[in-house]
C-alpha cells in the first residue's frame, strides 16, 4: 500500500489499554482485560510489523505504536468525556494493571514509539506528565539488553495538546503547553499545536533548543530505520510489493482464518451444533446484523477486499430464508410475526443479533450491556416457535448480558463472533456446519446488565470496595455473578488435561544478613540473585477424547497466597493453543518465571515475590506450589 502511495510506514497501533469496563466504546480495539494476554499481544504485534525479513535489528519493517498511554477507557460515559476525564488510579492498579502492557511493548517489543493519551491520571494530562514520559519511559523503560534505546518516539494523541490548553486548561498560553509537553517527553504532535507555538516557547525561555533537537532527532531516526533516506524505494527489501499482493487467496483465507479462530461457542445443547447441511433442507437466518457488511471490521479497519455476511456464507450450503427482524440494530421496533413465520417453517434456524458502532465506538460508550431495543424479544419469541435448533449469534465488541438465552431451553447454541472481518459469515458457516471446531475463548468477562446499573463507570479501582459497594473488575478482581468468565469458550470435542509435571516445593536462598533471614516475611524484594531461583517448568498433558479433530487452548492460572492487601483470587501466568486430532494428546511446556509471575504487587506499587501457598489451575485441575525461603 506504501508502494501505491495510498499509506505510510508508521502506523498507531496497537491499542494495548486494558478491556477494564464492558461499556467502554473502544475495547472492541483491545485484546481484552488481562495483563499477561495484552502484553504478549503487544509484543506479537509489534514483532510482527516491525521485524524485517532480512533480521535487521536496526532498521524497520513497519513503525509500530503502543497507544494510549495510560489508564485510558473512558470515552463519552453520560456525560463524562475523555478530554476532561481525570483517572484517578492508585499505585497498585497502575503497577499491575495498566503499565504491564505498555512496559512489555517498550522493553520486549522495542516498539518504535508510544502514544499518550487524551485524559489525565491523577490530576495530570498524560502527554504533559514528565514522570509517566521522562522517568518511566525514557528512564525505567528506555533500555533492552542489548542496551540500545528502544523507544524512539512518543506521540501525542491527535490535538492532545490543545485538549490540554482549551478542555483542560491546564496552562495560560498555548507556548506553557507546547513546553510542558516537551520537557516532559513528548516528540511529535499529532496535529498542528507545536507547528505554530515550539518557536514561541523556545523564545519566551520555556523550553530550551536542546529539547526540540531531540524531539526532532527521535523522529528522524524513525524514518532512518524505515529507509526514508535510502534511496530508490524499489530497489530496497520491500520494493517490489504493490497492490497485487494485496488481496491474494492466501491473504483472503488469513483474514477467513482468523475469524474462525476468534470465534468463541459459549453454549452447546445435544443436536444442536454442528448442523448437517445434507439432512438440513431449509434454513431461517433473522436479525439485523445478518446482513451487515461495515459492522464486522469494527472501527480503525483497512479496505476490505470482499465481504462475506453470515447470510451469504450460511445461504451458500443450505436452502435459506432471510428476515431482518428488525430495522435496524437499536430494534425500537420488531417484525415478530415475519420472523416467527420464516422460522416455524425452517428446519433450523439462526439469529444474528448484537450491536454495532451506533452503540460502541470511538467517542461513544455504552450505558447497558443488554442487546438493544427488542432483540431480547424478538429472540425468544423466535425461538419459541421454531421447530428444529435455534443457534444465536451474538456480533459486538463488548459483552452482553444474555443470560435470558443461557438459560432458555429453545436455544440450542450460542455464539460470540465479535467483530470478525471481511470473511465473518465464511467462518461462521464454517463452524455451523462443522467444517472448522471452534477454538476461541473469551478475553474478557460477560457481567450481568445489573453491574451496569451500579457500577459508576469513572470508578477506576480494580480491586472491590466493600465499604460502597464497589464489587471490582476483571476475572482477577471482580466478585460479583457473571453471564460468562474470562477464558470461557466450548468446543464441539471434549478436552480433559493433566499436571504431569510441576514442583511443589521451591526454596529460596537468602545471605545471613538478609532481613528476612532472622524474621518472618511474607514477600521479598525481587532481584536478579533471587529470581534465578524462581524458574521452573509446568508441562500439562492434554488429550481430544472427542470424535473432532479441534484446537484448544491451554490457560495456566495461579492463584496467590493473600499476603498484602487486595492480592487478585486468581490470575493468568501463561497459555498456549495446541491441535489435536481425534484421541491424540500432547504435552504443553510452561516455563514459568517466578519473579514475573509468582509475584503481587503491594499498596505502594511495588512488586514482590509473594511467599506461601500459590495454586496453579488448568480448567478445575489445580497443583499447590509452596514458596519458602
Amino acid at each position: 500500500m506504501y508502494n501505491a502511495g495510498l499509506a505510510g510506514l508508521t502506523y498507531w497501533s496497537p491499542n494495548v489499554n486494558i478491556f477494564r469496563d464492558p461499556r467502554w466504546g473502544r475495547g472492541q480495539e483491545t485484546p481484552g482485560e488481562d495483563p499477561i494476554l495484552t502484553s504478549k499481544y503487544a509484543i506479537d504485534y509489534v514483532q510482527g510489523l516491525q521485524e524485517r525479513d532480512d533480521g535487521d535489528k536496526n532498521r524497520l519493517k513497519v513503525a509500530a505504536c503502543c497507544k494510549h498511554y495510560t489508564a485510558y477507557d473512558v470515552d463519552n460515559w453520560k456525560g463524562v468525556d475523555r478530554y476532561h476525564f481525570s483517572a484517578t488510579v492508585t499505585k497498585q492498579d497502575m503497577e499491575d494493571t495498566f503499565q504491564p502492557p505498555f512496559r512489555n511493548c517498550i522493553v520486549n517489543g522495542n516498539v518504535a514509539s508510544v502514544m499518550c493519551s487524551y485524559n489525565k491520571v491523577n490530576g495530570k494530562p498524560t502527554c504533559g506528565d514528565r514522570d509517566l514520559l521522562e522517568r518511566v519511559i525514557r528512564g525505567e523503560w528506555k533500555l533492552n539488553g542489548f542496551r540500545v534505546v528502544v523507544c524512539r518516539y512518543i506521540s501525542s494523541d491527535c490535538d492532545s495538546l490543545d485538549v490540554m490548553f482549551r478542555s483542560q486548561h491546564w496552562a495560560q498560553t498555548p507556548e506553557e503547553i507546547a513546553a510542558d509537553a516537551l520537557n516532559a517527553g513528548l516528540d511529535l504532535n499529532c496535529g498542528d499545536f507545536l507547528k505554530f507555538n515550539t518557536l514561541g516557547a523556545v523564545q519566551g525561555g520555556l523550553v530550551k533548543e536542546t529539547v526540540v533537537d531531540r524531539a526532532v532527532s527521535n523522529n528522524f531516526a524513525t524514518l532512518m530505520r524505515l529507509g526514508y533516506f535510502d534511496g530508490n524505494p524499489r530497489k530496497q527489501l520491500y520494493g517490489n510489493l504493490g497492490p497485487k499482493d494485496v488481496c491474494s487467496p492466501a491473504h483472503q483465507e488469513l483474514a477467513r482464518e482468523a475469524a474462525r479462530q476468534g470465534i468463541v461457542l459459549l453454549k452447546n445443547r445435544p443436536s444442536s451444533l454442528p448442523l448437517s447441511p445434507t439432512s438440513i433442507k431449509s434454513l431461517a437466518v433473522i436479525g439485523p446484523n445478518a446482513n451487515v457488511t461495515t459492522t464486522m471490521i469494527g472501527n480503525y479497519a483497512g479496505i476490505p477486499c470482499k465481504y462475506t455476511t453470515p447470510l451469504q456464507g450460511l445461504s451458500a450450503s443450505v436452502k435459506t430464508v432471510y428476515q431482518s427482524g428488525c430495522r435496524n440494530i437499536g430494534c425500537a421496533t420488531a417484525q415478530f410475526n415475519r420472523a416467527k413465520k420464516a422460522a416455524a417453517a425452517a428446519d433450523a434456524v439462526v439469529l444474528v443479533m448484537g450491536d454495532d458502532l451506533s452503540e460502541e465506538a470511538e467517542g461513544r460508550d455504552r450505558t447497558s450491556v443488554s442487546l438493544p431495543g427488542q432483540q431480547n424479544r424478538l429472540i425468544t419469541e423466535v425461538a419459541s416457535v421454531a421447530k428444529g435448533p435455534v443457534i444465536l449469534v451474538i456480533m459486538s465488541g463488548g459483552g452482553m448480558d444474555i443470560g435470558f438465552a443461557k438459560k432458555n431451553t429453545k436455544i440450542g447454541s450460542i455464539l460470540w463472533v465479535g467483530l470478525p472481518g471481511e470473511a465473518g459469515g465464511a467462518a461462521l458457516a464454517d463452524i455451523i456446519y462443522g467444517r472448522y471446531n471452534p477454538s476461541g475463548r473469551l478475553p474478557m468477562t460477560w457481567y450481568p446488565q445489573s453491574f451496569a446499573d451500579t457500577v459508576s463507570m469513572t470508578n477506576m479501582n480494580m480491586r472491590p470496595n466493600p465499604a460502597t459497594g464497589h464489587p471490582g473488575y476483571t476475572y482477577r478482581f471482580y466478585k460479583g455473578e457473571t453471564v460468562y468468565q474470562f477464558g470461557y469458550g466450548l468446543s464441539f470435542s471434549p478436552f480433559i488435561q493433566q499436571v504431569v509435571q510441576a514442583p511443589k516445593l521451591i526454596q529460596i536462598p537468602l545471605d545471613e544478613n538478609h532481613v528476612c533471614s532472622s524474621s518472618e516475611c511474607q514477600t521479598i524484594e525481587m532481584d536478579d540473585h533471587h529470581c534465578g531461583h524462581l524458574g521452573f517448568n509446568v508441562v500439562i498433558r492434554v488429550k481430544n477424547v472427542g470424535k473432532f479433530e479441534g484446537s484448544y487452548t491451554v490457560l495456566l492460572f495461579s492463584s496467590p497466597p493473600q499476603v498484602t492487601p487486595d492480592v487478585p483470587q486468581i490470575q493468568l501466568v501463561d497459555f498456549e493453543k495446541v491441535s489435536l486430532a481425534p484421541q491424540q494428546e500432547r504435552l504443553v511446556r510452561f516455563n514459568v518465571e517466578g519473579c514475573r509471575h509468582l509475584s503481587v504487587v503491594d499498596e505502594d506499587g511495588n512488586r514482590k515475590v509473594a511467599l506461601g501457598e500459590h495454586v496453579l489451575h488448568v480448567e478445575d485441575v489445580k497443583h499447590s506450589l509452596t514458596l519458602k525461603i
